[in-house]
């Protein structure tokens, strides 16, 4: 088998596009008893449906004897620290679970297999069992909250896991060793649109100032990709008797916990400032340029994620686009983005009479959709593995 080496990234859909093969992810049980392999960890959310999560697995059926294999999806939210979640003290709910009875194969599961199928049982034999699942509509996608540094294990998440195990029946407890977790993605991409320019504007009168001073904001657009520079004109009618001793425009990242503990985060995740000063009776025109990325927000704590994969970096967390019909709360983690713009505007008395003028652009964060990409027959193996710390404890 050939094996890829694992390449850190900082851009999901970058990766998705970049590969000249088919990375296959694999990952074997510590008893070597069940083999899962998937085609992808990153399904596609195009609003009105998901890519179907389609994978095969390897059974050494001589290991098993009288066992059956099952395979799930999960779709978890997580609380709090997992090491503590057996005393009460993190929350986990299981959003949604699926299971399948892989083997022996019962017929009832029987679907056409899919290509990544086809390639997958033309590589590694016609022993391989297909498996597939098909995501409801009404699931979010994958998020979670970047943790304080001085408590990483302190976490809040929307998971999605594919988990293959072998048991007599269900009803029995599944051994670790005998089971095999893979951490998959849930992701949006971009929706196809074009509109107006977003603008806010607003009017402010001062005290003893008979005209008001007005302030307009303008992005160059609405949707905007994880690494793409954000643009924002800033224009100031000042026919108030203020001068203006400062322009800042900050992109701000807020995030919803609206399952179990309705926390909320606003973070800034992109700033400039600058000393622009903008005299009374006089006119302002200038366009600024921002850049969120993870990498100048890595040690903020609530700052919202596409969600984890092991030994793949993320990006910060694409924007929630709620689909009509659907429970706020059963997304766990709302994500939205807005652009501020503030002047500065000294007071009498100086910094203790000072006030700010601050317009809020609402706009979204999201993945590029790649297009249509045909398919390499090549595909090469990349095995999981390391174990996480949960995999890796003992059977009790």
């Amino acid at each position: 088998m050939v094996k890829v080496p694992h390449l850190p990234y900082s851009d999901i859909a970058q990766r998705m596009s970049a590969n000249k093969k088919n990375v296959v992810y694999k990952k074997l049980s510590r008893d070597k008893a069940i083999a899962t392999y998937l085609s992808k960890r990153n399904f596609v959310d195009h609003g009105s449906h998901t890519d179907p999560v389609d994978g095969v697995l390897l059974v050494d059926t001589g290991y098993l004897k009288e066992q059956k294999v099952y395979c799930r999806l999960n779709c978890i939210f997580h609380y709090g620290s997992e090491d503590i979640e057996m005393i009460g003290q993190a929350f986990r709910r299981d959003l949604y679970v699926s299971t399948i009875q892989v083997y022996p194969p019962t017929g009832e599961q029987a679907k056409p297999l899919t290509k990544a199928q086809e390639r997958l049982i033309k590589k590694i034999g016609d022993k391989a069992l297909p498996f597939c699942f098909e995501f409801p509509n009404h699931l979010p996608c994958s998020v979670c909250l970047q943790p304080a540094v001085n408590d990483p294990e302190k976490f809040c998440s929307v998971d999605f896991e594919v988990l293959a195990f072998c048991v007599d029946s269900l009803e029995d407890k599944i051994r670790k060793r005998s089971s095999v977790r893979l951490t998959i993605r849930k992701i949006q991409y971009a929706p196809d649109r074009t509109g107006l320019q977003p603008t806010a504007h607003i009017s402010k009168h001062f005290l003893m100032s008979n005209e008001p001073l007005h302030l307009t904001a303008t992005l160059n657009k609405e949707i905007y990709c994880h690494g793409d520079p954000i643009t924002v004109t800033v224009e100031v009618t000042n026919n108030s008797n203020k001068d203006v001793k400062g322009v800042r425009v900050s992109a701000v990242q807020s995030t919803n916990v609206v399952l179990y503990s309705n926390d909320t985060y606003a973070e800034e995740i992109t700033v400039v400032e600058s000393n622009d000063q903008i005299a009374s009776g006089s006119k302002f025109s200038k366009t600024y340029v921002l850049l969120p990325l993870l990498a100048n927000n890595r040690n903020k704590h609530g700052i919202a994620l596409d969600g984890r994969i092991k030994q793949e970096d993320s990006n910060l967390a694409s924007s929630t686009i709620l689909k009509e019909g659907v429970d706020r709360d059963v997304q766990g983690i709302l994500v939205s983005y807005v652009m501020k713009a503030s002047l500065s505007i000294p007071g009498v008395l100086g910094d203790l009479t000072a006030s700010d003028v601050t317009v809020e652009i609402p706009f979204l964060l999201m993945h590029p959709n790649p297009g249509g990409k045909p398919e390499d027959e090549d595909i090469a193996i990349e095995d999981e593995a390391d174990l996480s710390p949960l995999e890796a404890e003992e059977d009790e």
